[in-house]
């Protein structure tokens, strides 16, 4: 899983970065452009289920999953005809398999604000708006070239054609692609065009240190983008950066002691990552042994065959049948032979489904 962290020129952007993946690799100051090439940094995702396996299996490694953040420039308005970093920087979103958009909502006299906006709501157009633009010439071109191959009595082209006409009227009415209702058939084709207004979307609402921790109807501005992701389908997260940042050099004792006192149970990074899951469909399954305890994402709706290629392809190709137990069942007995004992180890096959949370052991013969 790939995340772009994307947003107007100084809200947060890079110290938000630095601190998810505690690392200093974005320049974080007072200025527009200190981010110029994107930054990277991988993450692991935590899961507490591997804490248990850990202690219950204690073995040679623990390997949780992985979530790869990319902090990409700051945009402006005009990005989509050059401005700013301009087409670099939509570039770079395409890459990503979802945005985290971070917009600021708190106000500080020392910190330079983008085209001198106080409203997040027009900071959100802003960026919205270069990536719809963007996606209209992307569309307007796929018509150009469907036009042609219609001439030619290519039955694909109309359908192609058909949707790119509905598609370039829901860009102008300021509409990102992922709102316009499509068939199965015309997602297929929408795919085939990788439009930026496509990805899903976590607005990262960066509040002041001092709002963090109340009601958020007690704090100005969050009402205004809790409404926008609402209408776009998107999911809206308050973090602080400021605050992440202070997190990020603590240890693990200091840090629940710290959001305990704030009245939060996760860090906004915790919160992120279990955000970016849902956003993209995607659940964990885990595997444990005395080698070994890991864990591995999938989609949810994943046959136990694409589950066992994850691990190996050769998994998948001479696959038998997975032998599954769910997490809860094996941390309440203690132990898989427990588990079997009971009865309760199941044996399923090519077309089982798998679940957040299932413990496998994949059987294969090639």
């Amino acid at each position: 899983m790939k995340l772009g962290v994307v947003g107007l020129p100084n809200v947060g952007k890079s110290t938000l970065f630095n601190a998810i993946t505690q690392t200093s690799n974005a320049q974080a100051a007072n200025f527009p452009f200190c981010t110029i090439e994107p930054n990277t940094g991988m993450v692991m995702v935590p899961d507490h289920r591997l804490d248990v396996l850990d202690s219950m299996y204690h073995p040679k490694k623990v390997t949780p999953t992985t979530v790869e953040f990319v902090d990409i420039a700051g945009l402006v308005k005009g990005a989509s005809h050059g401005e700013g970093l301009g087409n670099k920087f939509l570039s770079h979103i395409r890459e990503v398999d979802a945005i985290v958009h971070v917009v600021r909502c708190f106000d500080d006299p020392n910190i330079i604000r983008a085209d001198c906006s106080s409203d997040p709501v027009s900071d959100i157009e802003t960026v919205n708006l270069e990536l719809i633009f963007a996606d209209l010439e992307t569309v307007q071109r796929r018509k150009d070239k469907a036009q042609r191959a219609l001439h030619g009595g290519d039955k694909m082209a109309q359908a192609e054609n058909a949707l790119c006409d509905r598609m370039i009227q829901h860009l102008s009415d300021g509409k990102p692609a992922r709102t316009l209702e499509m068939t199965d058939d015309e997602k297929a084709i929408a795919d085939s065009w990788f439009l930026l207004t496509t990805k899903p979307v976590i607005y990262a609402a960066n509040i002041a240190e001092e709002d963090l921790g109340k009601d958020e109807k007690d704090v100005k501005d969050l009402d205004k983008v809790h409404a926008i992701a609402e209408q776009e389908h998107a999911e809206m997260l308050v973090i602080s950066a400021a605050i992440e940042e202070e997190i990020s050099q603590m240890d693990e004792e200091e840090k629940n002691e710290f959001l305990a006192d704030l009245g939060i149970g996760q860090s906004g990074m915790e919160r992120m990552i279990t955000a970016c899951y849902h956003l993209l469909g995607l659940i964990s399954f885990l595997t444990c042994g005395e080698d070994e305890c890991r864990a591995w994402t999938i989609k949810k709706g994943t046959k136990a065959p694409q589950a066992a290629g994850k691990i190996h392809t050769d998994f998948e190709k001479g696959f038998i049948r997975a032998e599954v137990v769910p997490f809860d069942t094996l941390q309440e007995l203690g132990s898989m032979q427990a588990c079997k004992e009971k009865g309760l180890v199941r044996s399923e096959g090519k077309e089982y489904v798998m679940k957040d949370g299932d413990i496998v052991l994949f059987r294969f013969n090639v």
